[in-house]
């Protein structure tokens, strides 16, 4: 490698090895890492980091960090940290089969926090002091500004904060992603804040590479290896049911005059049922699509290869092995028609607002008042975190949450009487779509919206317990505004469903205590 991509004299003087950049890293201090839903995170650095730790224990020693993402990142990384016990602290988003182990076994502590806040948080100093960054980026330029990768999230807060800085160089991704990137510095705390300069998605409003203090960085690492990312199993047949639902509904807005003929900024999370949704616009009546989005996946890298879709913002690229080939040979082809912006842009309410975004999200589980959980199993296991879900939730034109109607293969219903953790509130659903139908929220009232849920999104299996449960409600409840019968509430858990004399003597309890409110 000889450093080619590493374009400044003074820096080529701190290439090294992973291992050696490793011993920099002191036990105990907070590190901030890029990488942002598999993509752009160190591939090395942290590897070494993790062997350090191991050599570390087996000498009796504890040897743990903090970590600090833009959101999930890869084996490599997270994975490998969380194997040898090596993490105090995770935030602000985790995917990792070993980390949610360990968090819910209470061996690691996790901060899941609105991606949108992170950087404000670390600012703030809310967070503490974060002492090193460790950044991959594409290359080096001659003054010394860094080419960020295939990830921007925090990678912006992480160099201006971090007291000192470990750069990897990955010569794998192109030389030609300089350029696609839009790294705005205008954004300050309060009372000094002023308008995001934005009013389309395609707007540029800073600078193409991140600015770091020569004098912070201590060391680069260069390498050569593609982002961990796995690939998408085809749609199947729930997530082609919700995928057709949805553009439906959007036909439907389009008719009313409510949104524009070439749709307004699509928002899409993470995930089959998502790429779903897109694969159908291929087919759909809209054209110059333009989105908005955290992260740009194989679905939205189609739409812009056909030119249905004529511009995407995002703050990652989370394409599948293949895509990313692709990507990564044509870089030249989407230079116009792609940037990547840090999370705190990407994801920003004001923007989101602005813009009047279409926002398409997956769930856990929706109750039957619209009260969605996106991040708990049985309301005290984290799955991932709520990741930026919630930035575009509450603050886009039309906020859309999808999910498949039941899981575990029909032992559990995702819609339910009351949700077990709940992360977005009715307030901030508009709709709920499964495989079985689309419920329009806007403007109804609690019991409307029970009634529109479960008549058309839960699954057949389950609507007569749903029904009887939200007709009983309506009879004993102490109130009439959201009808609970809350001793009966979580009876759509598993364990409770196979205690049919338990679910009996909370039925008769009830029914005296909903006489003695009468």
């Amino acid at each position: 490698m000889a450093g080619n991509r590493i374009r400044n004299a003074q820096l080529r003087s701190k290439i090294m090895t992973a291992d050696q950049a490793a011993a920099l890293i002191p036990k105990g201090s907070n590190v901030g890492m890029s990488g942002f839903t598999g993509a752009g995170y160190p591939k090395e650095v942290p590897l070494a980091l993790a062997d350090r730790m191991n050599a570390a224990a087996a000498a009796g020693e504890k040897f743990k960090i903090s970590v600090w993402t833009g959101a999930s990142t890869a084996p490599e990384l997270d994975g490998a940290l969380a194997k040898v016990d090596g993490m105090e602290m995770r935030l602000p988003y985790q995917s990792d089969p070993i980390c949610r182990k360990r968090i819910n076994a209470g061996e690691m502590e996790y901060l899941d926090i609105h991606l949108s806040h992170v950087g404000q948080f670390v600012w703030g100093g809310y967070l503490g002091k974060l002492d090193v960054a460790i950044i991959e980026v594409v290359g080096i330029r001659e003054d010394g500004s860094l080419i960020p990768s295939s990830s921007v999230g925090n990678n912006k807060t992480w160099l201006d904060c971090a007291d000192k800085v470990i750069i990897e160089v990955n010569n794998w991704q192109n030389e030609a992603l300089e350029g696609m990137h839009d790294i705005y510095y205008g954004t300050q705390l309060p009372p000094k804040r002023k308008p995001i300069p934005m009013i389309t998605a395609s707007d540029r409003i800073g600078e193409t590479c991140l600015r770091c203090d020569p004098a912070k960085i201590i060391a680069i690492v260069e390498t050569h290896s593609p982002d961990r990312n796995s690939p998408f199993t085809p749609p199947d047949e729930n997530s082609k049911l919700i995928a057709s639902h949805i553009i439906d509904f959007l036909g439907h807005e389009v008719k009313r005059g409510r949104l524009p003929k070439e749709l307004l900024p699509l928002q899409s999370g993470v995930g089959n049922v998502a790429n779903a949704v897109m694969e159908q616009l291929q087919d759909a009546p809209y054209d110059n699509l333009m989105a908005y989005t955290e992260v740009l996946q194989d679905g939205m890298f189609n739409l812009l290869r056909s030119g249905k879709m004529s511009f995407a913002s995002a703050t990652a690229l989370s394409l599948s092995p293949e895509a990313a080939e692709e990507f990564n040979r044509d870089v030249h082809l989407y230079r116009e028609k792609i940037v990547l912006r840090p999370q705190e842009i990407s994801n920003h309410p004001e923007v989101i607002r602005r813009l009047g975004l279409i926002a398409m999200n997956g769930l856990i589980e929706a109750d039957i008042y619209g009260n969605v959980n996106s991040t708990h199993i049985r309301g005290s296991s984290i799955m991932n975190g709520i990741g930026g879900s919630g930035d575009f939730a509450r603050n886009s034109w039309l906020s859309i949450f999808m999910t498949p109607s039941q899981a575990k293969n029909g032992a559990v219903s995702c819609i339910v009487p009351m949700a077990t953790h709940v992360d977005h509130t009715e307030h901030d659903v508009q709709v709920i779509v499964t495989e079985q139908g689309l419920a329009d929220l806007r403007g109804l009232s609690p019991k409307k919206r029970a009634r529109v849920i479960i008549d058309n999104c839960a699954h057949p299996y389950f609507k007569p317990a749903l029904n009887e449960y939200f007709e009983r409600s309506v009879k004993y409840s102490h109130g009439q505004h959201t009808p609970h019968i809350l001793d009966e509430a979580f009876t759509f858990l598993p364990e409770w469903q196979a205690d049919k004399a338990a679910q009996d003597a909370w039925k008769e309890d009830s029914l005296v205590q909903a006489d003695a409110w009468k």
